[in-house]
């Protein structure tokens, strides 16, 4: 029971993530640890030796610099300047809590609470200012993640990488809207491996993308996060360009063909040396009927087809006609069928909660 009312409250802490910002997420959880290792032995060696005891945190949230050592602009630069009201505190990322220079020492601090993990997401543009292979690469963001990558394993924190974590370069969005484009699938893959090129021989653990669902939904229906689309029906205050009726499908049919481009490279060409593993971040809450009766049973499924079979079982080709019939999902053609085959045979699950249908 203890370890359930422990559990219960690292969720409130994700839901304060989810609602507001990972970094406060992050604080939150390293101060969480503290106080229960203040006054009971709750600590990662009531774990097993193997069991993964870790934090984690995106790139745009915690390492400021982000106009600085050659770094493009991502969306969320632009978004939380042209939109600061649509943020807490008007808040930005431009220095947040300064990681780019400090992680030496928020390393350390890692370690001192017994983490084992650190799971972090490489920013884009930091790499690629333009977004494009073709137009330069950074060589002061690939010096970074390195010395970063190097300090976590001399610390004995095994490293665990998301490509994407809705930081998309601001150049692709202005030069093709991002992914609402096709354009965007080569563009990841020549992103990702350029990472498995650079860091591949350190990283065992690959997320091409950190919640489609997440990114379509605030992205493209709300408005709520960056790129900030949506339409007036469903946010009149803050909506001038979009369409929620169509776009988060366009985008998450994008994404999930960037995420099968990434993984089938990791595994044709770099898995049998680097022998590393490479799946995607889905989350979802759960859906159960609220009863025996047939339309329950039905909108359960079809709730957690929305959220959860959107990403995973379509990739898995599980009753895919009809989630692309109801959701409004562009159709796989011949080659897009092929592009996906196998391809998903590592996932990480983010689960918040359960609903009665």
């Amino acid at each position: 029971e203890e370890i359930k009312s422990i559990i219960y409250l690292f969720d409130l802490n994700m839901a304060i993530f989810l609602e507001r910002n990972l970094f406060l997420h992050f604080c939150l959880f390293l101060l969480f640890v503290t106080s229960i290792e203040a006054s009971d032995p709750f600590n990662s060696s009531c774990f097993p030796p193997d069991f993964i005891f870790g934090t984690g945190s995106s790139a745009y949230q915690y390492e400021g610099t982000s106009y600085g050592d050659g770094k493009g602009p991502s969306i969320w630069d632009t978004f939380t300047h042209k939109h600061p009201d649509r943020i807490i505190n008007d808040s930005n990322g431009d220095v947040a809590i300064d990681f780019y220079h400090r992680y030496k020492g928020d390393i350390k601090l890692m370690k001192s609470q017994g983490f084992n993990s650190f799971k972090f997401s490489i920013s884009w543009s930091r790499i690629l200012p333009y977004g494009k292979l073709s137009k330069g690469v950074n060589k002061e963001g690939i010096a970074f993640y390195n010395n970063l990558i190097n300090e976590l394993l001399a610390n004995e924190i095994q490293p665990l990488v998301s490509l994407f974590h809705w930081d998309l370069p601001q150049a692709l969005e202005q030069d093709y809207q991002g992914f609402l484009s096709p354009q965007i699938v080569d563009d990841f893959g020549d992103y990702a491996e350029l990472c498995f090129k650079e860091f591949g021989d350190r990283i065992k653990d690959w997320i091409t993308i950190n919640e489609p669902y997440s990114y379509a939904l605030f992205g493209y229906v709300t408005g709520s996060y960056a790129p900030g689309r949506c339409s007036a029906f469903t946010n009149n205050s803050m909506c001038g360009v979009g369409n929620a009726a169509t776009e988060p499908y366009i985008v998450g049919h994008h994404m999930l063909l960037a995420h099968a481009k990434a993984v089938n490279l990791y595994r044709d060409i770099y898995k049998a040396s680097l022998k590393g593993k490479i799946g995607i971040s889905l989350i979802s809450n759960w859906f159960v009927p609220n009863s025996t009766k047939k339309q329950d049973i039905y909108s359960a499924e079809r709730a957690l087809d929305f959220m959860f079979g959107w990403h995973k079982k379509w990739n898995t080709h599980r009753r895919t006609d009809r989630i692309e019939r109801y959701f409004r999902r562009p159709r796989r053609t011949f080659g897009i069928a092929s592009l996906y085959k196998g391809e998903i045979q590592e996932s990480n699950y983010l689960h918040n909660r359960k609903w009665n249908e």
